[in-house]
């Protein structure tokens, strides 16, 4: 239960994994709910969290894991939806999960449908409240900051692959206000290179009332606490998973790069469609209700809201992070 947490550099580097979102870019959209309802969704989700942290260690056994997801998700008042009971590929190793990254929502959509290990930024560990919760869920961590150590971040990845564990990765290396958003860093996909896992894209989006949302978007120099005020006062807020068909590793033909790119535009070819969907779709079928519910069929697309505010917001990142 994580979320990668842009953060302000002077410029953008050659290294560094980039986005032209700014907090400009996320608004309320539509009438907000009334705020004793609010009040209330918010004292659920702290109710939520006092229960995580009371799980301790316990919060990394996957039913459990599951359950907090979907009841946090249920708290706030977001709806799931997705077509998919699982997103791992199964067979001897792990999947890599790799989605797009708009919000700290885009992990608990995830863990709702499959608890699997997350790979994120090491100081989220250190937090006080999140740093707890995500150690105690099996977090995997990574340190940007320091190429070196990138090569051990990656055997450890690789390692969970080969033991059947499924990591959740977020290639973008920042988050974005919708869509597809920028290009897959490379790094992680060596390790299901490494490994002989399959990699399965993810696609996140957001709307409300069937109308691309950028209400959960968690970038630029926002902070979690107007984050959250946003989403608790928002009615009638969903997010949709999208499961695209696994990518096997083809030896001799794939490295890093072409296979992070073949999952990008996976991810980004649906944009188009799932938006036509959303547009044309009038709400019969394929709702789910509370999270809960996530494993039901839902035809739907997903939301690519992309205001149009522009800023320089960077991430410095290695190479292939």
């Amino acid at each position: 239960m994580s979320a990668h947490v842009p953060t302000r550099e002077a410029a953008p580097g050659p290294w560094a994994a980039w986005s032209p979102c700014t907090a400009a870019c996320a608004g309320a959209d539509g009438p907000p709910v009334p705020w004793p309802r609010a009040v209330r969704r918010a004292g659920a989700f702290a109710g939520v969290l006092a229960g995580a942290l009371a799980d301790g260690t316990r919060l990394g056994r996957p039913d459990l894991l599951r359950r907090r997801a979907r009841q946090v998700l249920d708290a706030l008042g977001v709806r799931l939806r997705t077509r998919s009971t699982a997103l791992s590929a199964g067979g001897r190793t792990g999947t890599l999960l790799v989605a797009n990254h708009i919000s700290w929502l885009d992990v608990l959509a995830v863990l709702a449908v499959e608890p699997v290990a997350v790979l994120a930024k090491r100081e989220i560990g250190t937090w006080p409240v999140a740093g707890r919760l995500v150690r105690a869920a099996g977090t995997l961590f990574i340190d940007r900051e320091r190429l070196r150590e990138l090569p051990a971040s990656v055997g450890e990845l690789t390692d969970h692959l080969r033991a059947g564990r499924s990591v959740l990765v977020f290639p973008q290396g920042v988050t974005w206000c919708g869509g597809a958003g920028g290009a897959f860093r490379p790094a992680a996909f060596q390790a299901a290179l490494d490994a002989a896992a399959p990699v399965r894209p993810l696609t996140l989006g957001y709307s409300r009332a069937s109308v691309p949302s950028t209400a959960a978007a968690f970038v630029g120099e926002d902070t979690f606490g107007a984050s959250l005020a946003r989403v608790l006062r928002t009615d009638g807020l969903t997010v949709s998973l999208r499961a695209h068909p696994p990518l096997l590793p083809e030896p001799g033909t794939d490295d890093r790069r072409a296979l992070a790119a073949r999952a990008h535009a996976a991810v980004a070819a649906m944009e188009d469609g799932a938006r036509r969907a959303d547009g044309a779709r009038t709400g019969a079928g394929g709702r789910t209700g509370p999270a809960a519910r996530a494993g039901r069929a839902d035809p739907t697309g997903h939301g690519t809201g992309t205001r149009a505010a522009h800023g320089a917001r960077a991430t410095r990142t290695g190479p292939d992070v």
